[in-house]
């Protein structure tokens, strides 16, 4: 994490001197090492939850004791979840397909809910475990139907 934005433009640079493939972030710090992970089939998110950090680091992640909790999103905060996945994708036959199925991770920001990352082959394990949510079923019904 990078403190400054000078600090920022060093090690982008460094990176681009190595000719390494980065990703760069904003920082949000109301985000309290908090992130929500939607898991979104078509135009519904079907479960989400709260993943929280542990103490001292920016960053939520399983692998480093995060704690996780079912929630549920209101309407608004949905969209945000739903929109990036619709414009992600594939165009087949010049028609955009957009991703049917998808994770989404979004932070709350003083300028509301904002989208970190769109994963196109999301896990199901911790999503299932804490939100009691059969979401493979889910799935299973939207690919069947």
């Amino acid at each position: 994490m990078a403190k400054t934005n000078q600090a920022a433009k060093s090690v982008i640079k460094a990176f681009w001197e190595l000719d390494s493939n980065i990703s760069v972030q904003e920082f949000i710090k109301e985000a309290e090492s908090a992130d929500i992970r939607c898991f979104v089939i078509s135009d519904r998110v079907v479960a989400s939850m709260k993943r929280q950090g542990i103490d001292g680091e920016f960053r939520s992640s399983l692998y480093r004791g995060e704690k996780s909790e079912k929630i549920k999103l209101t309407l608004r905060e949905q969209g945000p979840a739903i929109q990036p996945a619709k414009a992600m994708g594939l165009r087949i036959a010049g028609k955009a397909m957009g991703l049917r199925i998808a994770g989404v991770d979004m932070v709350y920001s003083s300028r509301g809910p904002v989208v970190i990352e769109v994963n196109s082959s999301p896990g199901l394990e911790e999503i299932e475990k804490v939100t009691e949510i059969d979401v493979t079923s889910k799935i299973i019904y939207f690919l069947t139907k």
